[in-house]
């Protein structure tokens, strides 16, 4: 059913066309606007008053003009066909089938609108997901229905970080203490602004380990229009949120690279001449990330979830950036990749100290993962800080002249990275696995030093010389 047409526009604006016709029109309503050369060009309403509507068109307003363009208001919001077809399918930004197969058997339409959950409606998540990573098992714990980003630069092996994450991640139940089958989770992976070979890595980790027909992809890549990218993400959330509060399946959402979609966010800013803040963003940037992120989670009646996985690259590697400051406020936690260690040889490179989880303390202890693993992580990270203080001082009076106390702290910094944080890119650690490195590492300081463990703990876990046994 077609909705209501309109001919001529007052202002053309790049990828923005103002109209002077709105009546009975709506905020973030779809509309389909015609060139002279007939060509429809779908957007959407982005600004509203009495007397105009702003759209924003997905795509290339070359071709349109004032006087010959028609709009057309669909009188309905964006919306994405879904259903269980969804898995093993490829869509681009605007949620279209770009894999061949055509179009999803299903009269099922969502807005992609999505609202955050209701914290009234919330679940608190506390099921520990075991990503088979030391360094985020141990000490920065993925709790089921959380949203943890990894914060990365340029260069660092973020999307191998994520696509081991992919392949490995287990949810261990507290209700049961069982491990579920890694089969119960799909994946929804959104790619935005990324270059083909990012892409095309992440659709080959898939079809390698044996996902790829629990998939859903959502690809915008560098070549495809710039504002396609803030309709990618919410096309994702919405599929998510359909397997996993509809179908009750547990869903990875991974979307990268959340830069891109901020970029496009100023790119329209800018264009509708909107006061700029911190570095040129939008004063909302804050509440728009939050629009997405906040659409993670677990909601009463349902035994599905979603787990977001953000990836951001930081600019020129500075965490203070606009976008990682504003998502580190909004997510639980972030995963904070460290050139120096990627430098050195160690993988995967998560800095020590500025990464946490600010839900692990609820998935972790007896019944979930072991009785020492709170102990294990808290120690774990108050010696690492006194080995980058030991560092700074050997850099200034030199190794020789550190006191054996503070030589200890230099060798258990070495073991810590090269043994509890270095491991392969297929190695699959267990929690047990993992803890017991963390207790090889920590035997390497005086007993006197571990004083953030149960004295009981250290009893009975310090014999552990091999963690093999």
């Amino acid at each position: 059913m077609r909705g209501i047409e309109y001919k001529g526009l007052t202002r053309i604006e790049g990828p923005v066309v103002i109209t002077s016709r709105c009546r009975n029109v709506g905020y973030n309503e779809l509309v389909a606007v015609y060139g002279r050369d007939g060509k429809r060009r779908l957007g959407r309403v982005v600004d509203l008053s009495d007397e105009w509507a702003a759209i924003q068109v997905f795509g290339n307003s070359t071709g349109l003009s004032a006087d010959d363009s028609r709009v057309e208001f669909t009188g309905k919001p964006m919306e994405l066909r879904v259903g269980t077809d969804l898995l093993g399918r490829v869509f681009n930004g605007l949620g279209q089938p770009i894999d061949g197969y055509g179009d999803i058997l299903s009269s099922t339409m969502r807005d992609i609108n999505g609202l955050p959950i209701n914290p009234y409606a919330r679940v608190y998540p506390h099921d520990f997901i075991q990503t088979g990573i030391s360094a985020i098992d141990g000490m920065n714990t993925l709790i089921r229905g959380q949203k943890l980003p990894i914060f990365s630069g340029s260069g660092l092996p973020h999307n191998r970080l994520a696509a081991q994450i992919v392949r490995q991640a287990k949810i261990l139940n507290s209700a049961d203490a069982r491990i579920c089958d890694a089969g119960q989770f799909v994946i929804v992976f959104c790619a935005m602004g990324v270059k083909y070979d990012a892409a095309r890595f992440f659709l080959d980790e898939f079809e390698r380990s044996g996902v790829l027909s629990n998939v859903v992809m959502f690809l915008s890549l560098a070549d495809a229009p710039s504002l396609e990218r803030l309709i990618a993400p919410r096309c994702a959330l919405t599929a998510a949120e359909y397997l996993a509060f509809e179908k009750d399946m547990h869903v990875l959402a991974v979307m990268t690279d959340m830069t891109n979609y901020c970029e496009a966010l100023r790119e329209v800013s800018s264009i509708r001449g909107e006061v700029p803040s911190r570095k040129g963003y939008p004063g909302y940037l804050y509440s728009d990330l939050a629009s997405l992120y906040e659409r993670a989670g677990k909601i009463k009646g349902s035994d599905g979830s979603i787990t977001q996985l953000p990836i951001l690259s930081m600019p020129n590697d500075d965490i203070s950036h606009p976008i990682p400051d504003l998502s580190g406020y909004i997510t639980e936690g972030q995963i904070v990749l460290d050139r120096e260690l990627f430098q050195r040889g160690i993988y995967p490179p998560v800095a020590g100290l500025p990464s946490l989880s600010r839900l692990m303390k609820d998935g972790i202890g007896p019944g979930m993962t072991r009785e020492d693993h709170k102990d294990v992580s808290s120690q774990l990270f108050a010696a690492y800080s006194k080995v980058k203080q030991v560092r700074n001082l050997a850099s200034i009076i030199g190794e020789e002249e550190l006191s054996d106390h503070d030589k200890s702290y230099l060798q258990f910094g070495e073991q810590f990275e090269r043994v509890f944080l270095t491991q392969g890119e297929t190695e699959n650690r267990s929690i047990d696995y993992t803890l017991d490195l963390g207790w090889q590492v920590l035997s390497t300081l005086p007993k006197d030093d571990l004083l953030r463990i149960n004295h009981e703990f250290i009893e009975k876990y310090t014999k552990i010389g091999n963690p093999n046994s």
